[in-house]
């Protein structure tokens, strides 16, 4: 491939990048710090936070932001927890019924997750799991964690068995070729499942309303309602503040992520 080819392939996607990603933020930011934004006009003839300060009066903003991001990453360790060993096995090893447990972890994909939640709402209120945050933790993993299964397996399909088999031969511990040799180049999987699991935990407002049963506020719980409001500026403002978690928790984790890396790196 010509350098000629290659640069006009690179501004295609950046430019491609730019108008799905970066601009429909940035137009909702625009929008939210605007006042009487309307067509024909191309940049807005008055600026205004009213919109931001009407977002952060709820009484309840700061509540549901606080649950929405711990309910968020107690969800990503648990799919860590859980995913990473199932994941491991079912790309390593070869057992009787292995056809049927990777079809079991799609049914939950493939059936209403609202069919299954009604029906573990019964068993959730025995156990008294219900209106609770442990309860709203418990049901995100049922939409999370066959996506962080799958992703995972086949980051481990990728890596050759013999990279583990020469750290034996060498006289390393399993444990220590898994955490020094395979997070490593799992580090992409890693980094996909941890997003991927986030924003679908962000993004629960049913299985949150059934399990939380309206006392366990998250963001989603006051963003729809939102949307009732004519103000489009306010609506705006709680979809640029919607977007921004995501984003904010990538960089943290990759912050996380790069430190890991390097601590494992000193000799």
């Amino acid at each position: 491939m010509s350098m000629k080819r290659k640069n006009f392939l690179q501004l295609v996607l950046i430019s491609l990048f730019v108008i799905i990603f970066i601009a429909p933020v940035s137009l909702m930011f625009f929008k939210s710090v605007s006042f009487a934004w309307s067509w024909p006009d191309w940049i807005p003839s008055q600026f205004d936070l009213r919109a931001w300060r009407v977002v952060f009066s709820d009484v309840m903003i700061y509540q549901s932001l606080l649950n929405t991001i711990v309910i968020g990453l107690v969800v990503v360790v648990l799919n860590f927890i859980i995913a990473i060993p199932a994941a491991y096995g079912l790309s390593r090893y070869k057992f009787k019924g292995k056809a049927f447990i990777e079809s079991a972890l799609m049914l939950s994909i493939l059936i209403p997750v609202l069919a299954i939640a009604m029906g573990l709402h019964v068993s959730m209120i025995r156990l008294g799991l219900t209106d609770q945050i442990s309860g709203v933790i418990l049901i995100h993993l049922l939409p999370t964690l066959p996506y962080a299964v799958r992703v995972l397996k086949a980051g481990f399909d990728r890596l050759r068995h013999e990279w583990e088999e020469q750290g034996s031969v060498l006289g390393v511990r399993r444990r220590t070729v898994f955490w020094t040799v395979m997070v490593p180049l799992m580090t992409p999987s890693i980094r996909s499942v941890a997003v991927l699991v986030f924003v679908i935990s962000l993004s629960q407002y049913v299985l949150t309303a059934i399990i939380g049963g309206g006392r366990v506020s998250t963001l989603p719980m006051i963003y729809y309602p939102f949307f009732t409001s004519a103000n489009e500026a306010v609506i705006a403002s709680f979809s640029v503040l919607f977007a921004l978690m995501p984003i904010a928790f990538l960089i943290v984790f990759e912050i996380a992520l790069r430190s890991y890396l390097r601590v494992i790196k000193r000799p």
